[in-house]
């Protein structure tokens, strides 16, 4: 017996297709077109075919940037995931606590990302913010806006206290996966705190860490509002952002066409690392699931 297809549950989607063309596939062939092409106001074109990716590919402030980055990036991981995972571990298991735990471990997450940057402006201040009146009171020369190394452990240090508690929450719900049987037989052979959390915890946490990487790896990598209200980039070009550096690119200097090469070549690294990424989950995935 034959079977008539429907094909019209497709209509259903039509509107999300009509939604994202606008939203992301419009604006993109726009950057796109920009990228290509020279303008000198009036809106009037002129064809440049590949120059603007040249200039970008030679450029020491792109290269600087991008560095920068790449550092902030490292630190961010290198400090939140081993510290999300610890607080993961402590966690009270169940009961009230537990809960409780939960819910002050989500509020960070919840504080829009502008708010965020103007706390820790106001925070770190000598003249009116706790911390940085506190270290100046007991004789610590702490200056955000004008001395590099205050202002990247301040931006670090902000970051890590917004977002660790993604980890942990990721890392919590990993843990509270694993049968009861598993730590139930380690208890039997003796097994050493160690030993549990390297050969059971750890590789039952191994998925919902590589998802935790990779959503503090992209949103590290495109950081731009905390920074940017905290120190505005500076001081000088401490920093500077790719995300900064691209803004004052396209909107500080008007400079579309390489500013469009630039958000390219940007959006092109972030895909590839996160293919990285992606490729290295699903092998996790598959190798658990045999």
């Amino acid at each position: 017996m034959n079977k008539t297809v429907n094909q019209k549950a497709w209509f259903l989607i039509l509107p999300v297709m009509v939604l994202v063309a606008f939203s992301a596939v419009i604006p993109l062939m726009t950057v796109v077109n920009y990228s290509v092409q020279d303008t000198f106001g009036q809106n009037q074109f002129f064809w440049a075919g590949l120059d603007w990716f040249k200039d970008m590919l030679h450029s020491s402030r792109m290269w600087d940037a991008l560095g920068r980055q790449l550092m902030f990036s490292a630190i961010i991981l290198a400090i939140e995931v081993p510290l999300g995972i610890f607080v993961a571990l402590n966690m009270p298991k169940s009961g009230f606590w537990s809960s409780f735990c939960l819910v002050l471990m989500s509020l960070p997450l919840l504080i829009p990302w502008n708010v965020v940057g103007t706390i820790w402006q106001i925070f770190g201040r000598v003249d009116i913010g706790l911390l940085g009146y506190t270290l100046d009171a007991i004789g610590i020369d702490y200056n955000y806006t004008q001395d590099t190394i205050d202002a990247w452990v301040t931006v670090i240090v902000m970051d890590v206290w917004h977002w660790t508690s993604l980890v942990a929450l990721l890392a919590f719900a990993g843990l509270r996966s694993i049968p009861d049987a598993y730590y139930q037989a380690a208890k039997i052979d003796q097994a050493s705190r160690w030993a549990v959390f390297r050969y059971i915890e750890l590789p039952k946490m191994a998925g919902v860490l590589m998802i935790a990487i990779l959503l503090r790896f992209m949103d590290s990598f495109m950081i731009y509002t905390e920074p940017f209200v905290v120190t505005g980039g500076g001081p000088g070009n401490a920093t500077t952002f790719l995300s900064i550096d691209l803004v004052k690119m396209a909107l500080g200097q008007f400079d579309l066409g390489p500013a469009a090469a630039f958000s390219l070549m940007y959006f092109l690294v972030i895909m590839a690392i996160s293919w990285v990424f992606y490729t290295v989950m699903t092998t996790i995935d598959k190798r658990e699931g045999k």
